[in-house]
């Protein structure tokens, strides 16, 4: 049981994380030490597993899959989604610049405590890096396209958006900011519980993550090194969609007009800038940039322990 309320509570730290742009819970599942353990879980839903299912040898089945390893986790990660869209939605309005810096030292902690995994940096692992790096802050330049409710789209989102979810340091909010529907289905469908939103998403979800987490195992298994590497430097490149200090850059039409979505301007990009005083405000957001840095942390060496005792 006490295994099982400690998957719960990492599955709500992947929830937590996947709520706010620019943050990944495949870097929460990779520091926690259960990101190989889920991709392998995942890609075990194949015909074998069909096969038991559809059978009636569900314990088999359960086996197969690590069933009581997932269903802990994603009630985290559901039971997460559904409480702190609501209390984040608050705080991106209001408080922004501490929210972000709490989980700017989260990924700024994770650069370091994954890169330490890999085993031996060579020429390609050299390579892998700077390429992650390169990908995720290209991203960051890409201008939002604009919001998209019909069905075939929300069933793309949700594809995308969850492989990049498991994916450390590629944010499944920042994804559906790129696609330009963050506001319709991580605020509204889910404050507002919309199905017809939510369901194509939650299917390309599902299809999503079974495609890609094959993929992504075979690479973990095949090529170690280059693929946390990869994955590093997506977290580092992350960085610049989390900082702090930064202004938003709106679409403006052919007259020099803003656009605007539903009341709020369509955002294209942002301006990043240092704070011009120390004030309490900045004083705030270094202790939560130093908070979160704590978090990982002590995540770290509760992981080094655990798995010394093992």
């Amino acid at each position: 049981m006490k295994q099982y309320i400690g998957l719960f509570l990492k599955g709500m730290g992947m929830g937590a994380a996947n709520v706010v742009p620019g943050v990944s819970g495949g870097t929460i599942a990779l520091i926690t030490g259960i990101f190989e353990k889920l991709i392998d879980s995942i890609k075990s839903f194949d015909i074998l597993a069909i096969r038991y299912f559809f059978s009636g040898k569900f314990r088999q089945f359960a086996q197969h899959v690590n069933l009581y390893f997932l269903l802990a986790l994603f009630a985290g990660i559901f039971a997460s989604i559904i409480s702190i869209a609501r209390i984040f939605g608050y705080l991106l309005e209001h408080h922004q610049i501490h929210l972000m810096s709490f989980f700017f030292g989260l990924i700024l902690a994770s650069i370091y405590f994954v890169g330490k995994t890999i085993d031996k940096w060579n020429i390609p692992v050299i390579i892998s890096f700077i390429a992650g790096t390169a990908i995720a802050v290209s991203l960051t330049v890409l201008e939002p396209a604009q919001e998209n409710a019909s069905l075939w789209y929300l069933f793309i989102c949700g594809i995308v958006a969850t492989c990049s979810m498991i994916l450390p340091g590629l944010s499944g909010s920042f994804v559906l900011i790129m696609m330009g529907n963050y506001q319709l289905v991580m605020i509204d469908a889910v404050n507002n519980l919309d199905m017809k939103t939510l369901i194509p998403v939650i299917i390309g979800a599902v299809t999503g993550l079974l495609m890609f987490s094959n993929l992504l195992s075979w690479l973990y298994k095949k090529f170690r090194n280059p693929t946390i590497a990869i994955l590093t430097g997506f977290i580092l490149g992350s960085l610049g969609i989390i900082w702090p200090w930064k202004t938003v850059i709106p679409v403006k039409n052919e007259l020099g007009q803003i656009m605007y979505k539903d009341g709020e301007a369509i955002i294209k990009g942002y301006n990043w800038f240092l704070p011009e005083h120390f004030n309490t405000e900045v004083i705030l957001a270094l202790f939560f940039i130093i908070t979160g840095i704590i978090v990982i942390w002590g995540t770290e060496i509760l992981a080094t322990r655990k798995s010394t005792k093992h």
